[in-house]
């Protein structure tokens, strides 16, 4: 008779062999099977703990968001900030199953990468907002939008992977890249860009301003 402590590390073997082969392959070419051979685990006890192959790549994708979401949470909450920046860079290859994964869900366009996206522009807001509230991040004039601005923003190291590290002479999203990205990341987070709020201002003024009917040319 399996325990219960057996069947959450199989579990999580199977959540992580999925993870793994569907950010390789796409859902569509991976089987059960092989994600089960991968695991070194039955198919039955796949379907037994996941149902089928949908309920596990849900699995995957609660999962991933719950890492993601989580470590931004932990960033607020932790009185070591500069502690904890330094174990999200140490465990950068950890997580390299899981930006694999959530890139291809996004950019294969499935329904299935949708509902991905949904789920991080969700909870992308819901953090801001709790950021807002305990006035660690200000607030916006459409929080929603600047939630999907910033869910963008943080998957363009993953799509954009190899060009990233082409441009600073690495193999790709490696250590010693995200090292890099970090500060001006956070610079501009923090500091922003521009120097005045000029362009800011001409932009409201644009915006605010109403339209202007088209007119017809003169004969």
């Amino acid at each position: 008779m399996r325990s219960a402590s057996s069947d959450r590390h199989a579990r999580a073997r199977i959540r992580d062999s999925a993870l793994e082969l569907f950010g390789a392959r796409g859902i569509a070419a991976t089987s059960i099977r092989s994600i089960a051979e991968h695991a070194g685990v039955s198919a039955a006890l796949v379907i037994h703990h996941f149902g089928s192959k949908d309920g596990l790549q849900r699995a995957c994708d609660d999962y991933v968001l719950g890492e993601l979401m989580g470590r931004n949470a932990e960033a607020l909450d932790d009185a070591d900030l500069s502690g904890t920046i330094q174990r999200w860079i140490a465990d950068l290859d950890s997580f390299r199953p899981a930006f694999d994964y959530l890139a291809r869900m996004i950019t294969e366009g499935t329904a299935e990468g949708l509902a991905l996206w949904d789920g991080l522009v969700d909870r992308t807001e819901a953090m801001i907002s709790t950021a807002v509230k305990a006035g660690v991040m200000r607030d916006s004039s459409d929080p929603r939008m600047r939630a999907i601005v910033i869910a963008a923003y943080g998957l363009v190291p993953l799509l954009l992977e190899r060009h990233i590290g082409r441009a600073l002479g690495e193999s790709g999203l490696t250590a010693d890249a995200v090292r890099r990205m970090t500060l001006p990341t956070l610079e501009l987070y923090t500091h922003g860009l521009y120097t005045d709020d000029s362009t800011l201002a001409a932009a409201r003024s644009a915006l605010d301003a109403p339209a202007t009917p088209d007119k017809d040319p003169a004969p």
